[in-house]
Formats: C-alpha cells, sequence, structure tokens
C-alpha cells in the first residue's frame, strides 16, 4: 500500500490549480493532491471539496503527542484539520481547513532508481499524464560536477556561437534567444563525460520505449550545449517543433549550482496546450527534464542573471522524422544530426 500511494504521490505532484511543480505542498486532509500556496488550495477548494477525503482514522488526524515524541516533532506533522470542524461549504469554503503542511519534491524520481524503473514506473506514467516530468539527482554530485566541468572547460574555448533559430536567420535572433550554443556529438576530447549523460539518457529513453504516447523512438539529434552568460537574456516563448520534424521529446539536463530563482532568475516556464496553468521548472543543478516536443508545450526561458548551463537532446519519433525527410526539413537546426541509439552518429 505504501508503495501505491508513493506512486500516485509521484504522479500528482504538481499544483492542482496552477499546474506549478516547484515547492509544494500537500493537502492535510487527502495526502493526496498538491498546492504552490495556500491562497491556490483556497481557490480551488470548491473543486478538490468532492474529492477530498479525510483519513479513516480522525484519530490520527488530531497528531496527539506519542510518549518519547518532543513537541517540535510533533509540530511537523500536525495538521490544520479538524474532525469536528470539516471543511464545508458553510464554513466559507475556507481550503486552509484542509490544511497544508507537507512539503513535496519536484514530480520524478531519483537516480537510486535503476534506468529501468526510472523509466516505467516514474518517466512513462508522467508523461503520458502531464507530457512534462522532473527527475532530480539524475547524475549523482560527483558525476554532475564531472560534467560541469566539460562544460565549463568547453566554453573556454570559445567554440560556442549565438543560437540560431529552425526557421529563420536574421538580425532579430538575438532579441528571440539569447544563448550561446554547441553541438557535442560525444567523442570529442575533453567531452567524455558530456558523453556519459547522453549515454544515461539514451539508456532512459530505451526502457520508455513503445511506452510514450504512440512513439517509435529510434534515434536523437546531437547534444545541444547552451549557456546563458548572465546578463539578462533568455529565449522567448516558442515550439521546440512547430512543424513535425520528428521531434517528439525535449531532453534537458541542468548544470546550475547553488541556484535561486528568485535572484537568478533564468526558468523556463512551459505553457501545456489546452490549460490555463503554467509549469515554472528551476534550472536546478543535476535535475533532468523532458516533456512533448511539438505544440503541446510552448515555453520560455526567463531572464537569467547568472551563468545558466543546460544540455538538450531531442529524440525522434522514427515515421514523423521519415514525413519530414521527404519535405526536405532540417529537423533540430542545421547542425542536428539524427544518432540511433547506442550507434554511432549518422548524419541526416
Amino acid at each position: 500500500m505504501e508503495k501505491q500511494q508513493n506512486d500516485l504521490d509521484r504522479d500528482r505532484q504538481y499544483c492542482e490549480l496552477c499546474g506549478k511543480m516547484e515547492n509544494l505542498l500537500k493537502c492535510g486532509r487527502c495526502r493526496s493532491s498538491f498546492y504552490c500556496s495556500k491562497e491556490h488550495q483556497k481557490q480551488d477548494w470548491k473543486k478538490h471539496k468532492l474529492v477530498c477525503k479525510e483519513a479513516d482514522n480522525k484519530a490520527a488526524l488530531l497528531h496527539k503527542q506519542k510518549p518519547g515524541q518532543s513537541e517540535e516533532d510533533k509540530d511537523k506533522t500536525r495538521d490544520t484539520t479538524s474532525p469536528e470542524q470539516p471543511a464545508t461549504e458553510a464554513a466559507g469554503d475556507r481550503a486552509g481547513d484542509a490544511g497544508l503542511n507537507t512539503p513535496a519534491t519536484p514530480n520524478g524520481q531519483t537516480s537510486s532508481l535503476s534506468p529501468q524503473k526510472l523509466a516505467t514506473e516514474c518517466i512513462v506514467p508522467c508523461m503520458n499524464k502531464h507530457g512534462i516530468c522532473v527527475v532530480d539527482t539524475f547524475l549523482g554530485a560527483e558525476t554532475g560536477l564531472s560534467v560541469l566541468d566539460n562544460v565549463k572547460a568547453l566554453y573556454k574555448t570559445g567554440r560556442f556561437t549565438d543560437g540560431q533559430l529552425v526557421s529563420q536567420k536574421s538580425d532579430s535572433t538575438k532579441d528571440i534567444r539569447g544563448d550561446k550554443i554547441t553541438w557535442i556529438e560525444g567523442s570529442e576530447a575533453g567531452c567524455e563525460k558530456i558523453q556519459f549523460l547522453m549515454s544515461r539518457m539514451d539508456d532512459i529513453i530505451r526502457h520508455c520505449n513503445g511506452k510514450l504516447g504512440n512513439y517509435s523512438i529510434n534515434g536523437r539529434t546531437k547534444a545541444m550545449v547552451a549557456c546563458y552568460p548572465g546578463n539578462g537574456t533568455g529565449y522567448v516563448r516558442h515550439v521546440d517543433n512547430p512543424n513535425g520534424d520528428g521531434r517528439c521529446v525535449t531532453c534537458i539536463y541542468y548544470l546550475n549550482k547553488d541556484w535561486n530563482a528568485k535572484e537568478h532568475g533564468g526558468l523556463l516556464r512551459i505553457f501545456p496546450e489546452g490549460k490555463a496553468q503554467f509549469a515554472d521548472i528551476e534550472p536546478k543543478f543535476d535535475r533532468l527534464l523532458l516533456f512533448w516536443s511539438d505544440r503541446r508545450n510552448p515555453h520560455e526561458v526567463q531572464p537569467a542573471f547568472a551563468t545558466r548551463y543546460a544540455i538538450t537532446v531531442w529524440y525522434f519519433d522514427a515515421d514523423e522524422r521519415a514525413r519530414a525527410k521527404e519535405k526536405y526539413l532540417t529537423g533540430a537546426g542545421e547542425k542536428g544530426v539524427k544518432v540511433e541509439l547506442g550507434k554511432s552518429p549518422d548524419p541526416s
């Protein structure tokens, strides 16, 4: 039962009202829904109260202090719901009565799971339900720092150039995106840890393949290593694959130690199609983000005021990619290269 509840929690870790995935709190009554603030819980209460249920054991809701339990420990488990005073419409529909007290991590899992379990138990159900999935501590701190060292050394070589747009090249590009980028195959000198990251991404996608929507993934682009220099540049709202170029999953790995969004900005804000809410993703160190690449997920990079590094790989659906080639589309930009999973790069 505990495992089933944990699986449910992972699948629902987003604000029920706005879709935010950061710094969530759990409903203290049903313990299965999440909100980013008490205010959003209050606004959503008329809808949520129809499914929110109190625990069967009312005594548990009182959180009576056990022998030997400190007052501090007691406070950690207390919520604001009282069995004698349930949240009702007559009480003004105060969502606070249901209690918000339990911090929650972003949806997704950690590297403690095997790639197969991470794919099948977390990424597949999350992507199929929400179209977005966040995985923290993907490689672990030591390996993540090694990848960061590769990226910093690469940036110092001067190989990075201004990011371009797939559909056009113009003087207005800098007004649209302000990142510096370079494309990496993985076999380049000094990029061994970047190559390891790419192989781990490939492992995850292999285990997901055949289970992500109706896609059959048979390849990917090179890795796009990007740096926002921290001078307030970002990337305006856009869609990675608006015209059916074959890309179905966007996979981003973040490398930013001690990132503070309030101070540094740089949030990735996703606007899921057909929903009023948006999802804010902080570019935290050792975090992996996956989302559908097509028109379902317009997104923007908000202005960054500290150096912001990320590595992005796009995965191809076999059928859509074949159709795109027939139409002479360029895929993930002129420097995007199809790579069959587990094989050497093959220019497309």
